[in-house]
């Protein structure tokens, strides 16, 4: 059986990882071995960046979400309370947007949760032990 030589294989893949490593400095752009390494460790923080990314997001819907529900005289998680108990099923990305563009619906929104948060009955106080 004859020697499979890899030869193009070889040399089509140091390009493709060398073309990954555009950009980065020194040998890390330029030595197959050193590229490689910076290439994983780029891909390794790309995704731990994405996640976070989310998580970033996230805590910022909330600030402002925050921010505009002390405008009008409502604690956060009292509003979001609210809107829970009246069953209104907005993400908190969406919440933010509005209170940001549509003031008119987020102070709509608020008295919904306004008017829910005082129908409810106060929960019983747990028992103490003894």
């Amino acid at each position: 059986m004859p020697r499979v030589k890899s030869g193009p294989y070889r040399k089509q893949k140091i390009r493709k990882m060398l073309r990954r490593a555009k950009g980065f400095r020194a040998g890390r752009s330029k030595l197959n071995r050193a590229a490689r390494e910076a290439v994983m460790r780029a891909g390794q923080y790309g995704y731990f960046g994405r996640k976070n990314k989310k998580r970033d997001y996230r805590g910022m819907w909330i600030v402002r979400i925050n921010a505009a529900c002390d405008l009008r005289g409502l604690a956060y998680h009292k509003f979001m309370n609210g809107l829970r108990i009246a069953k209104v099923d907005l993400n908190r990305k969406a919440l933010a947007e509005l209170a940001l563009s549509d003031a008119k619906a987020f102070d709509e929104l608020v008295e919904t949760a306004k008017k829910a948060l005082a129908s409810k009955p106060a929960p019983a106080a747990p028992a103490k032990k003894k």
